[in-house]
Order: structure tokens, then C-alpha cells, then sequence
């Protein structure tokens, strides 16, 4: 089983991508095979045509062609209006902002799962973007979230197929600032803008209610997945929203966690868990079958919020292992659910 000492099994954010990618393959559902997709869905920005009953002031400048930096340091040139993007893994932000992409990143099983109806005549495309397949959806501009995932060569090479711009991990680990930054590459930022105060909005009147529900109750949120458990860290994934956004109170064991080695989900063995002094439990179970030889366990049912009946279950094919606008609001909803009846 894991422990708290991550520096050999995990390290820094590369090790955690290759954490989700392997567990994803194990837990994804099934996918859409069908081939390269059209209409990519961003629509052109206003012109600077004004209608006869206009005021000749109110004009608005055209979108046009702009070089930019990316995280890599390469000068990007992003198209005026690009209609044919791609955005592996970043699929939560498009739809935020009103983009459909050409293809949605997967794993071997399945994509993520939470975006099905947004996404549902959008085809896959594999999560290590296989050049033949990139070059098949013919694509006018390429985001890629973080540097790791381009190393190699892969760049350059995707740069020959559309300008490719590298978001970063340091601006991907804020959802707000990921979004801000995608706004602004695809023209997008008065509906960037408007996505973050909405759920600004929605979050602040969450916190209270849930508040209100729970006082000063912890909640740990757990992730069981081939047959091992982890716990969300509280600045990553649906611990932002939980204990940030919503001021959530932390349990034990997130807190023992030395700082330097947090990862957004931190491998936990069953015998630590067994220490667990949190209120309520909110299990993210992708292993329904295989684990239920643990969830039967005197060790699991010893565990105080399993004893008071305390734990709120979600399917792998919820929000809880992602991130972005779209992730958390449903994030939320799910809180809400739980815990204000």
C-alpha cells in the first residue's frame, strides 16, 4: 500500500500526470471511435461593420492575427478567429467558452466523462496526440496544457501541423488564470469574465448553505482506484473548490501531509486511513467491483464517518477528478446534494 512518502513514488506535477493518465485507462468508460470531426464551433468576433441605427462611436475593432509567448518561451502566432482547435485535456474550458473543439482528449477506455453531453458529436483523440491523428482533424490551433507533455520533439512537431501554444503548469493549476489565458488566445475573455463571476457567484452562496449544513464538520475526500486509495490535497482538483471556494473545514490527514510533498491526489494506505477523524467522507469510487473486498473490510468500516453512515459516494464519471469552470461548478452541485438537504 502507499504511504505519506511520496518523493519515490510521486514526483512534482510530471509523475501526477502519469498517475491520472495510467488510473484514467483503468477507470474511463467506453469511447467513441468514430473518425475526425468538422465544425469546430468558435465563432468569429464581432466586426467593425456598424448598422445604420448605430452610433458611428460604437465601433469594435476586427480580431486579427496576434504573436504571442507561451510558457516555453515560443513566439506564437495565434490565427484572428480560430475555428479548428484543439485543447487536450483543457476540453472543460473550451466549453466554458462557448468553443467546440475538433477532438476531445481520451484515454484508451474512455474520455472524460462529466463533459458527455457537451461533447457528444466531438470525436476522441488519444492523450499523447499521435501526430497522424492530430494532422487528421486538420486543426488551425493547437493549446496544450503543460510543458512535460511536449518534450522530445513533440513540439516542433505539432507546431508544423497548427501553431501550437504551451499553456504551462504554472498558469493550468489555477483554473481562473487557465481561462483568463485561453479567453484572451481565442478572443474569448468578456465570456471568461463572465464564466469565473458566475461561479464566483455560485460558489459564495454554496459556502454558506453548506455552512450552514455542516458548521464546523471536516470533510476528506477520497479517490479509490485499483483497489488503492488517495486524498485530495486542498489547492488541486475538487479540494480547491471543497476547502477553498467553500471554506470547507480540512481533515487530519491532509494536514500531516509535508507541504513539499503534496500532489493533487496523495496516495493513502488503508492502515493511515484507519487515523481518519473527519465528519464525512466523500468517496470517489472507480473501483466498484474490484474494491469492494476493501469497502467490506474491518479496517474501512472501522473508520468513524463510515460508522456514522457518513460517506457520500460518486462514479469515476462525475467531476471530482477534474478540474476547470465546468468540473467545479458540478463540483458544487454534488456538495450541495451531500450535505443541504
Amino acid at each position: 500500500m502507499f504511504s505519506f512518502n511520496l518523493q519515490g513514488s510521486i514526483s512534482g506535477k510530471l509523475a501526477v500526470a502519469g498517475l491520472m493518465t495510467t488510473t484514467l485507462l483503468l477507470s474511463a468508460c467506453g469511447n467513441n471511435n468514430s473518425n475526425a470531426g468538422s465544425n469546430g464551433a468558435a465563432t468569429a468576433a464581432p466586426t467593425a461593420t456598424v448598422e445604420a441605427t448605430m452610433a458611428p462611436a460604437a465601433t469594435v475593432a476586427a480580431a486579427v492575427e496576434k504573436t504571442v509567448t507561451d510558457a516555453m518561451g515560443h513566439k506564437v502566432t495565434v490565427p484572428a478567429n480560430p475555428q479548428r482547435v484543439i485543447a487536450s485535456y483543457l476540453e472543460d474550458y473550451l466549453v466554458a467558452l462557448g468553443v467546440t473543439p475538433v477532438a476531445q482528449w481520451s484515454t484508451k477506455n474512455g474520455t472524460q466523462a462529466y463533459l458527455a453531453a457537451e461533447l457528444k458529436d466531438v470525436p476522441p483523440i488519444s492523450y499523447d496526440l499521435p501526430l497522424e491523428a492530430v494532422t487528421s482533424f486538420t486543426p488551425d490551433f493547437h493549446i496544450v496544457q503543460s510543458e512535460g507533455s511536449v518534450q522530445n520533439g513533440l513540439y516542433d512537431q505539432l507546431n508544423k501541423i497548427a501553431p501550437t501554444y504551451v499553456l504551462g503548469d504554472k498558469v493550468s493549476s489555477d483554473w481562473r488564470a487557465a481561462l483568463l489565458k485561453i479567453g484572451e488566445l481565442l478572443n474569448k475573455t468578456p465570456e471568461a469574465e463572465k464564466a469565473i463571476a458566475d461561479y464566483d457567484q455560485k460558489a459564495a452562496s454554496a459556502k454558506a448553505a453548506v455552512s450552514a449544513a455542516i458548521g464546523d464538520d471536516s470533510v476528506a475526500v477520497l479517490w479509490l482506484v485499483s483497489k488503492n486509495f488517495f486524498i485530495v490535497d486542498e489547492t488541486r482538483s475538487s479540494g480547491a473548490v471543497l476547502y477553498g471556494d467553500l471554506g470547507v473545514k480540512l481533515p487530519n490527514l491532509v494536514t500531516e501531509i509535508p507541504a513539499e510533498s503534496r500532489a493533487p491526489w496523495n496516495p493513502i494506505s488503508l492502515e493511515k486511513l484507519s487515523e481518519l477523524t473527519a465528519e464525512h467522507i466523500i468517496l470517489v469510487n472507480s473501483d466498484k467491483a474490484d474494491g469492494a473486498e476493501i469497502t467490506d473490510g474491518a479496517v474501512w468500516k472501522g473508520i468513524p464517518a463510515v460508522k456514522a453512515g457518513n460517506v457520500h459516494e460518486f462514479s469515476k464519471d462525475t467531476s471530482w477528478l477534474y478540474s476547470g469552470p465546468i468540473a467545479n461548478s458540478k463540483t458544487i452541485d454534488d456538495i450541495l446534494s451531500s450535505f443541504v438537504k
